[in-house]
C-alpha cells in the first residue's frame, strides 16, 4: 500500500485547520433526549469523510439492519452500551470499540440498555448524510411521504434495507 498522488501541491503549508469546540451546539435534536453532532460533514472534508457524534437516549432504537452500496460506515464508542447488528447477530459495544462496515455490509446500531450512549459515527467518502438525518427527524416532511417517496429517498441516500 502506497500514498495516494498529492492533492495539495504549494510548497508551503496552508492556514485552514479549524476548532469545533465540544460545547458546541448540536444540530439535531433526536428522540428521547438524543443529539447529533456534525464535527465534520463532507461538504467541510471535501466528500473525503463525514464525522458525527450520535448521543442516544436510554433504550432507543436505531436503524434495522441495512447496507450502503457506495460509503462505509464506521462506528467507535464513546459511553454506554450500544448494539450493532454485524450481518448475522446483534453484539454489544462498550466504551472504546470499534465497528467497521465496509460498502455492502449488513449493519444496524441501536441502544436498548437503561442508560443514555454515545458512539462516533463516521461515513467515507462524505457522503450528505444530514438531508438523510433531517428527513427522518422531520415529523411533517416523513409523515407526508408515500411509499414511492420512501424508495426514492433510500435509494438517494444509498440505503438498502435487508
Amino acid at each position: 500500500m502506497t500514498y495516494p498522488p498529492d492533492v495539495y501541491t504549494g510548497d508551503s503549508g496552508l492556514v485552514s485547520a479549524w476548532l469545533r469546540p465540544n460545547d458546541s451546539t448540536p444540530e439535531l435534536d433526536l428522540a428521547a433526549g438524543g443529539r447529533c453532532h456534525y464535527l465534520a460533514t463532507g461538504v467541510q472534508t471535501g466528500g473525503n469523510f463525514g464525522l458525527y457524534r450520535w448521543e442516544m437516549g436510554p433504550a432507543v432504537g436505531g436503524p434495522t439492519p441495512h447496507f450502503h452500496k457506495t460509503i462505509t460506515e464506521s462506528f467507535y464508542v464513546l459511553d454506554g452500551e450500544v448494539e450493532f447488528f454485524q450481518g448475522e447477530d446483534w453484539v454489544a459495544g462498550h466504551a472504546g470499540d470499534f465497528v467497521h462496515v465496509p460498502e455492502g455490509g449488513i449493519h444496524g446500531f441501536r441502544n436498548v440498555a437503561p442508560a443514555p450512549a454515545s458512539m462516533l459515527i463516521l461515513f467515507t467518502p462524505g457522503a450528505p448524510r444530514e438531508d438523510y438525518f433531517e428527513t427522518l427527524i422531520d415529523k411533517a416532511k416523513t409523515s407526508a411521504m408515500t411509499p414511492e417517496d420512501w424508495t426514492a429517498f433510500f435509494l438517494r441516500h444509498d440505503t438498502y434495507w435487508t
